[in-house]
């Protein structure tokens, strides 16, 4: 065949296009593609829930790329090892319940599970803003593109609208924190200091509906809570993920 450089062009606009509109309304929409965040947009996915995930850098996968400093190994405890085998993660036993996988077959395969589950990626686009209107609820996102924040222009953003929306931004908890600066009856303290057994053992507790229509999920449920670290250990960061598909299915009714 003889290639034209304008089909491949208008293949790209058109499709993408037809993807940002298909998703100006949707069931949920997961802000952060780390671990929890994959997971649970993952899980809501194949629950039949129309949902995206929204990740501000060009990579999605967070902190588990890098593994424990820069050593591309994630550790799993026996409590989240069904996790690893449900989204086909391969992994060693080093000790009696711990678990090490490699965490870029860990992105990979979490990455692969949402897209064969009908999830909507959008990366490259930041979250600026959350629309909360009459109803007091998190009706939606205001969203740009990441370059022209990182180029400080003067570029109006568009909204996008969802029912449930899933903060999985990690430490910073971004859409907590703009929702209580703006005014919202949410107070975020601060993740606090390294501690895994706590940090794992709560996360789920804090896993929940902190706002209405704003469910947080791994370490920004930590962040959110004041809870504490856990470092390269993400057991809890699978099982908070699931825990916010299912509280969000279920306000959803599915």
């Amino acid at each position: 065949m003889t290639l034209n450089e304008v089909t491949i062009s208008r293949a790209i606009l058109e499709e993408q296009h037809r993807a940002i509109i298909d998703h100006l309304e949707m069931d949920a929409a997961v802000i952060g593609g780390g671990p929890s965040g994959l997971a649970c947009a993952a899980l809501l996915g194949e629950k039949g829930v129309k949902c995206a995930l929204i990740e501000k850098k060009l990579s999605i996968g967070g902190g588990m790329w890098g593994g424990g400093m820069m050593f591309p190994r994630i550790v799993v405890q026996e409590e989240a090892r069904r996790l690893l085998d449900r989204f086909g993660i391969a992994y060693k036993e080093f000790e009696e319940g711990y678990y090490v996988a490699k965490s870029i077959e860990a992105v990979a395969k979490l990455t692969s599970a949402a897209c064969d589950a009908g999830v909507e990626f959008f990366n490259l686009t930041s979250v600026e803003d959350v629309m909360i209107r009459g109803d007091g609820r998190v009706g939606g996102l205001v969203v740009n593109w990441t370059p022209v924040d990182m180029a400080g222009l003067h570029v109006d953003p568009l909204t996008m609208a969802c029912t449930c929306t899933v903060d999985a931004t990690g430490h910073d908890a971004m859409i907590a924190r703009m929702v209580e600066r703006k005014g919202g009856n949410l107070r975020v303290k601060g993740e606090s200091f390294m501690w895994a057994e706590r940090a794992e053992t709560r996360i789920l507790d804090h896993t929940k509906e902190v706002f209405p229509g704003l469910f947080v999920t791994g370490m920004a449920a930590n962040a959110v809570a004041g809870e504490c670290r856990m470092g390269p250990i993400f057991g809890g960061m699978l099982l908070s993920g699931e825990r916010a598909a299912e509280l969000v299915a279920e306000r959803l009714g599915r």
